[in-house]
């Protein structure tokens, strides 16, 4: 297949989609890899006695192709499944210009990267992953396709007051594909981008060598917006997958970006697909996100109403936070600053538009002088507790690949936080090792949210703390005890942490009694801890004695 005109989107006969999710998406535990970096096709094992381990791979090792294939996640389905989670997200599948190994530099959207595996390999990674109730996302790319063609003489050309500059020519005979898309003014020819809070520049201009589409409100660009919905739809069809993951939005119009989410939508919903999840990658303020929130609520920008929207971002904003204040770098405070932002700016959004995809690491690093992994700075107890963080506070958690065994990213560049999880040079030895410390603390976690209501869908609420059982405050040192409390209806949960990295702490949390008398570990220790008062002040409040960098949960014993 060489041209939309030959895409099919009618139901297929010999399919049967999958529609019986029972999860809403925020109920959802992500696990986000990079195909070329999670397994090859080779039989491995983790080496024995090794509980953390960095990943596979040097420098140069890393900047090319490593081996990653679709059948390598098949055949390690379970070990995701292990882990807790629920969804998988995978990096671009589609077929990439030949240098490329991360797949956004796409140069055939018809057709899976042969290195990869084939169509029929996603549609079976699909199909089993159904089977074992996990959803599968696939990451996209809408704003520019990867170095099909070149300006004259073949040399960089750089965005120049939305100067639009002449096409040199196509890189190969036969790419990119579909065939529509070997139309110059198609691109939006403006040179690589300089400075990326600018706009126009920054939605227009090129990535580096990738080529941006023009995706303005021309009739051209509204054509070439409804052949890449064409597209996309076609591979809902093809392999049944349950959502996208939408590169680089901030990149894109409000407009653009909601024409393709309701396009999608829909048809996704005319397969009986009723919880197709649309969530972008987006770095900016909460005031830009609620451009592109919102899948039932009107939006204006610019004069003109957005309806259907993203249902979700990432969430950069907690992201350059929580990991300063797990690693004691900063005070949990701001932790809670966050959280009140989110849910001032969420009375803008649709339904659920509080609850963003959250995580501590992910391919690119966003905001990093000298990129690595949160892993870098952090010990076994600090990667449980920034985990534990996301999976019991609101938001959709997200793991990136590696993050469950420790892996580092100490490596320069972007490929440094892009490790391999099998070993280059040894073909038996991979780093998928269920028995870590780190691992089975992570799927202890995420048994408990499965399990608790509460931490899925409670209310959130930060807690006082009080080192005297008088004086009761928010946290406002580096290595306070950090507390919040999940409540739905009459259930409770407690979280708390001490961020300290050599001090054992006792700490007072103020709580309500509700008639109650006491709450009872579900993870960081044994028994129960009574509920107090302080005599004629009405306030209740529990005792906790903690070791440096414990993580706990408290559920309040029903009376």
């Amino acid at each position: 297949m060489t041209s939309v005109q030959e895409i099919n989107l009618q139901p297929r006969p010999d399919k049967k989609y999958w529609t019986n999710c029972h999860r809403e998406w925020r109920e959802e535990f992500i696990y986000f890899l990079l195909v070329d970096r999670f397994h090859d096709d080779r039989k491995r094992k983790p080496k024995k006695g090794v509980d953390r381990q960095s990943g596979f791979g040097t420098k140069e090792d890393l900047q090319k192709i490593c081996g990653g294939t679709i059948r390598g996640i098949i055949n390690h389905l379970d070990y995701i499944q292990d882990l807790g989670c629920t969804a998988l997200w995978l990096s671009p599948v589609f077929e990439n210009n030949p240098e490329s190994y991360h797949g956004y530099a796409i140069q055939n959207y018809l057709e899976i990267d042969k290195r990869f595996g084939t169509k029929e390999d996603l549609e079976e990674l699909v199909d089993k992953a159904h089977a074992m109730d996990i959803r599968v996302f696939l990451d996209i790319v809408l704003h520019h396709s990867g170095d099909n063609w070149f300006y004259p003489e073949d040399v960089p050309y750089y965005y120049y007051q939305g100067q639009v500059f002449p096409f040199g020519g196509w890189r190969y005979e036969d790419r990119p594909l579909p065939s529509e898309l070997r139309n110059p003014e198609l691109y939006a020819r403006k040179g690589r981008i300089r400075n990326f809070e600018a706009v126009p520049e920054t939605r227009d201009g090129d990535f580096s060598a990738l080529k941006t589409f023009a995706l303005d409100d021309s009739p051209q660009s509204l054509w070439l917006q409804e052949q890449l919905i064409k597209i996309h739809c076609y591979w809902i069809r093809e392999v049944d997958v349950d959502g996208f993951r939408l590169d680089a939005v901030k990149h894109m119009s409000e407009l653009a970006v909601s024409r393709f989410c309701s396009s999608v939508r829909e048809y996704a919903y005319s397969l009986g697909k009723k919880n197709f999840f649309l969530f972008g990658e987006l770095v900016g303020p909460d005031h830009l996100y609620n451009n592109y929130i919102g899948p039932k609520t009107s939006v204006s920008v610019d004069d003109k109403t957005i309806y259907y929207g993203l249902n979700s971002v990432l969430d950069f904003p907690l992201h350059h936070i929580l990991p300063d204040v797990i690693l004691g770098k900063t005070s949990p405070g701001r932790l809670i600053d966050r959280y009140e932002s989110l849910r001032q700016t969420a009375l803008h959004r649709g339904e659920f538009g509080e609850f963003l995809v959250t995580f501590l690491d992910n391919h690119d690093q966003v905001g990093q002088s000298v990129k690595h992994r949160f892993g870098k700075d952090a010990n076994e107890e600090q990667i449980i507790a920034g985990m534990g963080f996301l999976l019991c506070a609101l938001g959709t958690p997200c793991i990136y690949y590696g993050t469950e065994q420790g892996f580092d990213g100490t490596a320069e560049g972007d490929w440094g936080v892009r490790e391999a999880m099998f070993s280059l040079n040894d073909r038996t030895t991979n780093a998928l090792n269920t028995e870590s410390g780190i691992y089975k603390g992570i799927a202890q976690l995420a048994a408990l949210r499965k399990t608790k209501r509460a931490l899925k869908f409670g209310r959130m609420y930060a807690r006082p703390t009080s080192t005297d059982g008088i004086r009761f405050h928010f946290p406002e040192c580096k290595e306070c005890l950090l507390a919040f409390s999940r409540l739905l209806f009459d259930d409770e949960i407690i979280i708390a942490y001490n961020a300290s990295i050599n001090k054992t702490k006792t700490e007072y949390i103020q709580v309500e009694s509700n008639g109650c008398s006491s709450y009872r570990f579900l993870f960081g220790g044994l028994g129960t801890v009574p509920v107090q008062s302080i005599e004629n002040e009405q306030i209740n409040y529990i005792r906790l004695t903690m070791l440096p960098l414990q993580f706990i949960l408290l559920e309040r014993e029903h009376c």
